[in-house]
């Protein structure tokens, strides 16, 4: 699978239902291993409080890569 594959799928939280983001990077370590997702996160998400227009998703926190959506347990 390619990332431009990834980044065409929407990514959404099992806890909460909700639409996290577009998918804009890939996080790998040393070994070429990928570790997690760089995904900008959804307008909605976006807090006063908070600067960070986005998040790394942990490749453990994955648990599902469908056709057309990502499946992922986060707690914001």
């Amino acid at each position: 699978m390619r990332l431009s594959d990834l980044q065409n799928k929407t990514v959404v939280n099992l806890i909460d239902g909700k639409n996290i983001g577009n998918i804009i990077d890939l996080n790998i370590n040393d070994k070429g291993e990928a570790t997690g997702l760089v995904v900008e996160k959804h307008k909605f998400l976006i807090s006063y409080f908070s600067s960070k227009k986005e998040m790394v998703i942990k490749w453990e926190q994955i648990e599902k890569i469908g056709e057309d959506v990502i499946l992922v347990k986060v707690v914001y």
